[in-house]
């Protein structure tokens, strides 16, 4: 294996800048354009001394060890850098279209996003939505051909279908061939004489669609889901893109979504909260009874198993939790007072002072404040 430094023609305190300008002189002297046959073997070796000693890791491995310390040593790995070298020859000897041949006009279409809005029921047990699209699909006139019926392209006189003309130019070092993409059928080697009057030659058209989509249970809000070729169509009869639906959950009006578990608030009197009752209660799955025990205390939960949201890619769902909202008289008669006022000393109560001339009743009216009771969930604050 030569030595990288000997090979460039630089010292081994060479800079940067100075290993780059000499493989820009090196490749011009060696490429088969102006060499000639015969000096393949050493034009690759410029390539791989170029490669390894214009990064600085790599050089650095290299002086520990040699090329097969450094990894890079002979062609293996990635390959050569071509970053330099590439705007050589697309400068001196050609590139683009004039290497590869005619570039074909068909192209993937791009990907598009949309919106889809979803419901709190929709999430919990899945649902199927229609959602208007506007997209590209492809011509049904011309089946992406681009042509009118009955034609299609025909070669490029100009270059005779290459794609690209090449001219002889002098420069400084020498008459050298440039390559570049012919400007009559823009690289592509033919031409559309007649193009299909519904596409205006493009083989797609634009159309709004109404597009059905299936939610699944669980999704939350923000979520994105591929559906693969479902964007718009390309160019020329080319592959569509993919299509990307983000969900958007509009708000519940008295159920509060946390994670697969919805949470709710149900208002109970005083009195039942203190005796025990039942209160029907307004769920996703219809109409359900809450059992509220004796002695329960503001704050309490009733969690309703499985009444939650639908688990994403999973048949279980989640759970309900119901926050109880003990509420305390505002207004109350004589006889209601009295009764109230006797409670309180038989509780052994009665020695709290008075609120506002309303005794205990008062006193617990400051402490809670509240509508009557309805039985019905509210959201939580």
């Amino acid at each position: 294996m030569s030595d990288y430094y000997e090979v460039l023609g630089v010292s081994r305190d060479a800079s940067t800048e100075e290993i780059k300008k000499a493989y820009r002189k090196k490749a011009r002297q060696l490429h088969p354009d102006i060499a000639g046959p015969g000096h393949e073997e050493e034009f690759k070796e410029v390539q791989a001394a170029n490669e390894t000693l214009s990064d600085p890791e790599k050089r650095r491995m290299y002086d520990l060890g040699g090329p097969d310390a450094s990894g890079f040593g002979g062609f293996g790995g990635a390959g050569p850098d071509l970053g330099d070298l590439g705007g050589i020859f697309q400068t001196f000897f050609g590139g683009g279209a004039g290497g590869r041949g005619p570039v074909s006009r068909a192209r993937r279409g791009s990907d598009s996003l949309v919106a889809v809005e979803v419901d709190l029921a929709d999430v919990a047990f899945g649902a199927t939505k229609t959602v208007p699209i506007d997209t590209y699909v492809t011509c049904k006139v011309c089946d992406g051909s681009c042509c009118a019926p009955g034609t299609s392209p025909v070669t490029c006189s100009q270059c005779n279908g290459q794609g690209s003309i090449q001219q002889m130019q002098r420069s400084f070092l020498g008459n050298v061939m440039t390559s570049s993409p012919c400007p009559t059928c823009k690289g592509y080697g033919t031409v559309i004489v007649t193009p299909c009057k519904e596409c205006a030659g493009e083989g797609r058209v634009h159309v709004h669609n109404d597009l059905e989509v299936k939610v699944p249970a669980g999704v939350t809000d923000g979520l994105r889901m591929r559906m693969s070729g479902r964007g718009e169509a390309g160019p020329a009869g080319g592959p569509a893109g993919d299509l990307y639906l983000e969900f958007h959950e509009r708000p519940h009006e008295f159920l509060e979504r946390q994670g697969d578990d919805l949470y709710t608030e149900l208002r109970v009197p005083m009195t039942a909260a203190a005796l025990g009752a039942s209160f029907p209660l307004e769920t996703l799955d219809g109409e359900r009874t809450v059992s509220v025990k004796a002695g329960t205390q503001p704050g309490d939960e009733v969690v309703l198993d499985g009444l939650g949201v639908g688990r994403l890619r999973r048949s279980s769902r989640g759970d309900l939790h119901v926050g109880i909202v003990v509420e305390t008289p505002t207004r109350m008669d004589e006889r209601q007072k009295e009764l109230l006022t006797e409670l309180a000393r038989l509780r052994g109560e009665d020695g709290l002072p008075a609120a506002k001339d309303e005794g205990i009743a008062g006193k617990l009216s400051d402490a809670f404040k509240g509508g009557k009771g309805k039985g019905r969930g509210k959201k939580r604050r």
